[in-house]
């Protein structure tokens, strides 16, 4: 028996643009977006705005709904395109009907994004008008028009971003460069120093060289109601660190620290070799000294390196006890009564069961007494004291003979290590007796291996020579600064000049300035 095959004619509900004999108006909206601040983009953008509102409006089919926009912002993504966000949520929430757009690089340059956003709202029976390129998606032609027309955007994109890419690495190359960001304490654009910020730094520094921790340098901050350069009262660790060895204080500029992983979303990551790095030194006026800055970074190593580093108050970790050798901590007297006060004491006193130390408590006052009585019998003997100083660096500070014979065990290693090479490809090439090879090898390995400690060693001393002259530069450098007797404690002259101060058992009080200078004072 043969099939028997009946047509239903189809009968599409479709949203139609033009005008019929009974028109629905349909509920629309416009949204306009410019890339930039650029003063033609701006003009553009205006004219978007006003094109689109009264080109709405003349339509006697169409009621405006009101006008979406975002101004500045890339196209790639549209995940911070708030003005976009909010029209599709509008349209989804169903207050729009139609929308209105001058071209689809407009809308989105990330085909992904476009496509998505064109299929969800067209489920939902709202329809997008491209105004350059005359396509309507509700056509049977536009999704297969949006998807060339937005990949030739994305790549339109993906030029531009290699472009400028290219351009600014140029400029790197050359030197270039500039502060990308408003939260970059201490600088105003083109690296001009911002005076009051200024101080703020300086600040940070003098406290950290006073003896304080990052954590204590944020909370004395937040004390003194200093903001953070987000403009907050809450400073973060990881800021007061970025602040103490950002190369850019010093003058200097480490060019293409990250670099943008993904042109679409804008991805930024941390550069750790991907892509080239340039060092500017002198790029711009420094705020921090070189050496300073340079002495700040060994002493965060020296820090780091001796363990956690909490000091809150400037006396920590800078009075010893002559008894035990272990330093002087804070300790709270009657806590909970009027007569409460804060004296320091060695950590270590009765650490031992019968046999406590026996050196005195002080104040806070006393120190400060002590430093200032000590400091004062510096200065009177000041020229002589710059003059020793002077003589230090000159006598244990060169590094002459040190290079010399780093230089020297360089030349070793280099000519042990083609003896080893050479001994080992004559073995690949030629028969040997192996019990001879190998002690041959052997020997090589460890002549090596004894230089390179050799070599690690006098890295070492060249560079705590370095350390030490920089201490003593640094310290003249205050003792020059210093003018008459002085009547008062002064916190960064403490930090300056001090190493750190002994208490004997006897009760004389002994503080040993940097350089090793010492002097007594009495009970």
């Amino acid at each position: 028996m043969a099939k028997i095959v009946w047509v239903i004619p189809a009968s599409p509900k479709i949203f139609r643009s033009e005008v019929t004999a009974e028109p629905r108006r349909r509920r629309t909206a416009g949204y306009a977006r410019v890339s930039t601040d650029h003063e033609e983009q701006a003009s553009s953008y205006e004219m978007q705005m006003a094109h689109y509102k009264n080109y709405i409006e003349s339509r006697a089919d169409w009621d405006f709904v009101g006008m979406y926009s975002d101004e500045g912002i890339s196209g790639t993504n549209t995940k911070k395109r708030d003005g976009f966000n909010q029209m599709i949520e509008d349209a989804l929430a169903g207050k729009i009907d139609l929308i209105i757009t001058k071209s689809v690089s407009r809308f989105a340059r990330n085909t992904v994004d476009s496509l998505q956003n064109v299929r969800k709202l067209k489920e939902n029976g709202v329809e997008i008008y491209f105004e350059k390129e005359n396509i309507w998606t509700f056509d049977t032609r536009g999704e297969l028009l949006i998807t060339i027309m937005s990949s030739l955007a994305q790549e339109e994109s993906r030029s531009i971003s290699e472009n400028t890419t290219w351009g600014k690495r140029k400029q790197f190359a050359e030197g270039k460069t500039s502060v990308g960001y408003s939260a970059f304490l201490g600088y105003d654009k083109d690296f001009k120093i911002n005076e009051e910020q200024a101080k703020i730094v300086k600040l940070i520094y003098k406290l950290f060289l006073g003896g304080r921790s990052f954590y204590a340098i944020t909370k004395e901050l937040e004390k003194r109601g200093i903001k953070s350069p987000s403009g907050k009262d809450k400073w973060y660790i990881s800021t007061v660190r970025s602040i103490l060895t950002n190369e850019k204080y010093r003058g200097d500029a480490l060019i293409q620290k990250e670099y943008t992983a993904d042109f679409l979303d804008k991805t930024r990551r941390k550069n750790t070799g991907e892509i080239p790095q340039y060092y500017v030194e002198e790029h711009h006026e420094a705020i921090i000294p070189p050496d300073l800055f340079d002495f700040v970074q060994s002493e965060i190593r020296r820090r780091e390196q001796n363990g956690k580093h909490s000091s809150v108050s400037i006396f920590a970790n800078k009075i010893k006890c002559g008894c035990c050798g272990g330093y002087y901590g804070a300790k709270v007297w009657h806590s909970t009564d009027k007569y409460r006060r804060v004296i320091y004491r060695c950590n270590k006193k009765y650490a031992h069961k019968g046999r406590p130390c026996s050196t005195r408590h002080l104040t806070e006052e006393e120190i400060k007494q002590i430093f200032v009585q000590a400091l004062n019998s510096l200065v009177e003997v000041k020229e002589n004291v710059i003059a020793e100083l002077r003589s230090l660096i000159d006598s244990v500070c060169q590094t002459r003979e040190l290079t010399e014979e780093r230089d020297k065990v360089e030349q070793e290693l280099s000519v042990l290590a083609e003896r080893l090479e050479t001994l080992i490809r004559e073995n690949a090439r030629v028969a040997q007796d192996q019990t001879m090879y190998l002690k041959q090898e052997n020997e090589i390995r460890a002549h090596y291996l004894e230089k390179q400690g050799n070599l690690e060693k006098l890295d070492e001393q060249i560079a705590a020579r370095e350390s030490k002259r920089k201490t003593l530069e640094a310290m003249i450098q205050v003792v020059c600064g210093i003018n008459g007797e002085q009547t008062a404690f002064d916190e960064e002259l403490w930090s300056g000049l001090l190493d750190h101060i002994v208490v004997k058992e006897d009760g004389e009080v002994v503080v040993v300035f940097k350089g090793g200078i010492e002097i007594g004072v009495g009970e």
